[in-house]
């Protein structure tokens, strides 16, 4: 039993080497590279490629979210490029910014909007102060049907640039949908498309200001087309170059919490208290009376009791005392003209009530504030006299 085992074993060994061998003399290694995509890194900055080719080139470069860091920024032997979103740009910081430049710094910067000519400013800041206008390329002429073939086996419209001392032109690929001028013939040189200006350079104090119209030709996917690269070394060398893009400027709201915390503290609380005392109550809650209720002895009641609180006891007392008097002139006439004593006489004929009834009822009114007993007592005296008139 076991030598059978034994062939069977040998068999399946033979067999396993025989297609191991087989394997090993047909199969060919090779390398195979998935892409995954941008890292990370380059998906949140898109002149990554950018800073790593100026690093390459032997320049120093970092990377700043917000003016902050122009406060401890020499200006000589460095570029500040601001290659972000700046529509929030305060006249200020505007102002700061030129001038670092004029103090010897390079600044570069992006053309942002399109000049008007009615109001004669673009509302970018820089761009109006720097006296460079930015506007629509012209439309190219219609060309002629047998043109249009040829034109297609033509390179694209790319912006050139002559240097000093150097023969050939750099090509660089600016977007040719817009233009810049310089109607003040500031610009020291310009590079230029077949149909418009892209990027102009001037002078400013002891330092430059370039400026672009955009900055497309130096993120990731177009800063190795053409000579792209080499004119953002070429635009910063000797330099050390700070990289100004993914931030917003500081709006107003920030620079008042930044500056003046206290202000906005005391108004805060200021406002807080303001709607507090609006919004206090003066009394407790009291549910309104369903309309059963409302009656028109409540009304009376109502009425009698507000007249109480407003005009007090005299006053009350004193109009019963005139309403009874106005009868009796009804009932009696002349009887204005009679003196106290004939007209209590006559009231005592015309009611039936003693005297001492009458006396108390139209006698002189007490200073003092009475009891409501001694109130009510009154009061019953003086309707007890006008109903008997």
């Amino acid at each position: 039993m076991k030598q059978p085992l034994l062939w069977v074993g040998l068999l399946l060994a033979c067999l396993l080497g025989a297609g191991c061998y087989y394997v090993w003399r047909t199969a060919t290694p090779y390398d195979e590279v998935i892409d995954r995509g941008p890292s990370p890194e380059a998906l949140a900055n898109q002149y990554l490629a950018a800073e790593h080719f100026l690093r390459q080139q032997g320049l120093t470069v970092e990377h700043a979210t917000d003016l902050e860091r122009l406060t401890t920024l020499p200006a000589r032997g460095n570029s500040l490029l601001l290659l972000g979103e700046r529509s929030t740009l305060s006249p200020r910081q505007a102002e700061q910014l030129l001038n670092w430049a004029r103090s010897g710094g390079h600044l570069l910067l992006v053309a942002e909007a399109l000049w008007d000519e009615e109001t004669g400013k673009s509302g970018d800041l820089l761009l109006d102060r720097l006296h460079i206008h930015q506007t629509l390329s012209d439309e190219p002429e219609e060309l002629a049907p047998s043109s249009k073939k040829n034109l297609e086996k033509k390179v694209p419209d790319l912006t050139k640039l002559y240097v000093d001392n150097e023969t050939p032109a750099a090509y660089f690929s600016f977007d040719t949908d817009f233009n810049l001028t310089d109607p003040k013939h500031l610009a020291q040189f310009s590079a230029n498309s077949a149909r418009s200006s892209h990027l102009m350079q001037l002078n400013l104090g002891e330092g430059r200001v370039t400026v672009i119209t955009d900055s497309d030709v130096w993120k990731t996917p177009n800063i190795g087309k053409h000579d792209n690269a080499w004119l953002l070394w070429h635009l910063n060398q000797g330099t050390a170059v700070t990289l100004l893009f993914n931030s917003d400027f500081d709006d107003v709201f920030t620079l008042l919490m930044r500056y003046f915390p206290h202000a906005l503290t005391a108004l805060t609380a200021l406002v807080a208290l303001a709607l507090w005392k609006a919004g206090m109550r003066q009394g407790p809650v009291q549910a309104p009376a369903p309309n059963a209720r409302r009656q028109l002895q409540e009304h009376l009641n109502a009425s009698a009791d507000f007249l109480l609180r407003r005009c007090g006891q005299g006053t009350l007392l004193h109009a019963l005392q005139c309403d009874i008097l106005r009868a009796a002139r009804h009932r009696h006439p002349g009887f204005e003209h009679l003196g106290n004593a004939e007209q209590w006489r006559m009231l005592e004929h015309l009611t039936r009530q003693p005297s001492n009834v009458i006396s108390q009822a139209l006698g002189p009114l007490p200073a003092k504030r009475l009891s409501s007993a001694d109130f009510s007592r009154q009061v019953a005296c003086l309707q007890t006299l006008r109903n008997a008139l």
